[in-house]
């Protein structure tokens, strides 16, 4: 397969997706056609194998892809991304509940997540996962639900002895409430709020433990959010090419008569353009040695320990790539006001979902702890993931 086939195949889905996203921004309507309509045509199924009636592609293409849905509506590729790791949970080598759940995400089906709690610790857990004679039932609150409200099926995690599992949840089942309460100032229409459950029957089939994911899980978590903010400066850049066409007027201090031709104008669209290049470029690169992790850790050649190296290599890259793209988004979201004056700034434009959208992405996943983890893989070798209390005890790599 090329890397053009999938890219080729949603272009009509993404342009049309783009059409709406400024008017289901301004009157917040949530984009559920938008991911039925993705659903349908495989996008949730494009990692799995031809033979399980996916498409094969590589997480690279898949990442291309995503950016591109990004630039259409930065808040899609957010909704998808409790899906895309639990789609790599399930292509890695076990029992027969992987191949389970990849028949139903090759039917169609659309995975969500409820995993964050309020006022407990990291790593801690409020909700209760309990045997009733073989019936397995679910109760707790969670934050953060990103996807679910659009979801088939819903991954929530909950305690179960010194470990954590990962039960799914029937989306439509009894005692499944998904409320729409996100108040952030950007990613509106993500319907990242709050997901309570109260005695809802879990199958067996559907619980595993955490430790099983995809050992890249997390590296992957990441990349999507850095897929979305690359995906919103190219939409940002979009826009800005749409209203310096249009604009009818110039500044008084302009070099030319209409903005289109003021070479000032035309810099800062320019630059805005080499940002949002800038950040593709960064995005794909981290991808392509996580690809390499993954094809490894699906045809389980490796023990964890064989790829461990290639796997922290991979995720300080998608860290580096993280601490780039943060800043290149944040700057092309702003700059892009710079080329339209004062009218730019009206509500209607909706010309600040762009920087509301980075910024509010960017705050998913600070930045700081990044830098840090880093800095300290290149200087003392610790891998990443690794806090430094713990890295003390353990000892560094020379």
């Amino acid at each position: 397969m090329t890397t053009a086939d999938p890219l080729e195949r949603f272009t009509p889905i993404l342009e049309r997706i783009r059409e709406g996203a400024a008017g289901r921004e301004r009157d917040r309507v949530l984009p559920r056609d938008e991911v039925g309509e993705l659903a349908a045509a495989g996008f949730g199924a494009l990692r799995l194998p031809p033979d399980g009636t996916g498409r094969g592609i590589a997480l690279t293409t898949f990442f291309e892809l995503l950016i591109r849905l990004g630039a259409a509506d930065s808040n899609l590729p957010q909704i998808w991304r409790n899906h895309i790791a639990f789609v790599e949970d399930r292509l890695q080598p076990g029992d027969g509940r992987n191949e389970h759940w990849r028949k139903v995400i090759a039917g169609g089906a659309v995975i969500g997540g409820a995993w964050s709690e309020r006022g407990t610790a990291a790593g801690q857990s409020t909700t209760t996962l309990t045997d009733n004679d073989g019936r397995w039932r679910l109760t707790g609150t969670k934050y953060y639900s990103t996807g679910s409200l659009f979801a088939d099926w819903i991954s929530v995690t909950a305690p179960s002895g010194d470990d954590h599992v990962v039960a799914l949840v029937d989306a439509t089942a009894p005692g499944v409430e998904v409320v729409d309460d996100w108040s952030g100032i950007g990613q509106r229409t993500t319907a990242s709020g709050t997901a309570r459950f109260t005695e809802v029957t879990v199958d067996e089939v559907g619980i595993y433990p955490f430790r099983d994911r995809a050992p890249y899980q997390e590296a992957v978590y990441q990349l999507v959010h850095l897929a979305t903010l690359a995906g919103t400066a190219r939409g940002a850049h979009l826009d800005l090419v749409d209203a310096v066409r249009h604009r009818g007027r110039s500044y008084k201090h302009g070099l030319a008569e209409s903005a289109r031709e003021d070479a000032q104008v035309l810099a800062v669209v320019g630059r805005v353009a080499a940002a949002a290049f800038a950040a593709e470029a960064a995005v794909l690169r981290a991808a392509a040695p996580l690809d390499e992790v993954a094809d490894l850790a699906i045809a389980g050649t490796h023990d964890a320990d064989a790829l461990a190296p290639l796997l922290h290599a991979a995720t300080v890259t998608v860290y580096e790539a993280q601490v780039a793209v943060t800043e290149l988004v944040l700057q092309a979201t702003t700059l892009l006001y710079d080329a339209l004056s004062a009218s730019a700034l009206d509500a209607g434009t909706l010309l600040d979902r762009h920087w509301r959208n980075a910024r509010t992405v960017t705050s998913h996943n600070p930045r700081i702890y990044k830098e840090r983890l880093v800095g300290n893989w290149h200087v003392n070798a610790v891998p990443p993931g690794l806090g430094f209390d713990r890295a003390e005890k353990e000892g560094t790599a020379s």
